[in-house]
């Protein structure tokens, strides 16, 4: 399998509106992309809403998208296959 960047996403389900917020850092001063959705945090609903949201916003397809960690967490890492870590970044920086 080729490259795949990570990203450091916190989650906020049960939004009024799907939205990323922008970077952050958390509490080890690592970037953590905030990200709500309306979703709720029901049967994977919340994470599903993520992904899609995610892929939709970077240009990929929602397949190229996958959670790594953090399943029933707010914080979570999400991996992104065919970009490297710079090129996500990259493309999530101007939100």
């Amino acid at each position: 399998m080729g490259e795949a960047g990570r990203i450091a996403v916190r989650l906020t389900p049960g939004a009024a509106v799907d939205r990323i917020d922008g970077w952050d850092v958390d509490a080890a001063g690592r970037p953590v992309l905030r990200v709500r959705v309306r979703a709720r945090p029901v049967e994977g609903e919340a994470n599903a809403a993520l992904l899609k949201l995610l892929a939709k916003t970077i240009g990929v397809p929602k397949s190229a998208v996958s959670l790594d960690r953090g399943g029933q967490s707010r914080a979570k890492m999400i991996s992104v296959a065919g970009l490297s870590d710079d090129a996500l970044r990259t493309r999530l920086t101007d939100l």
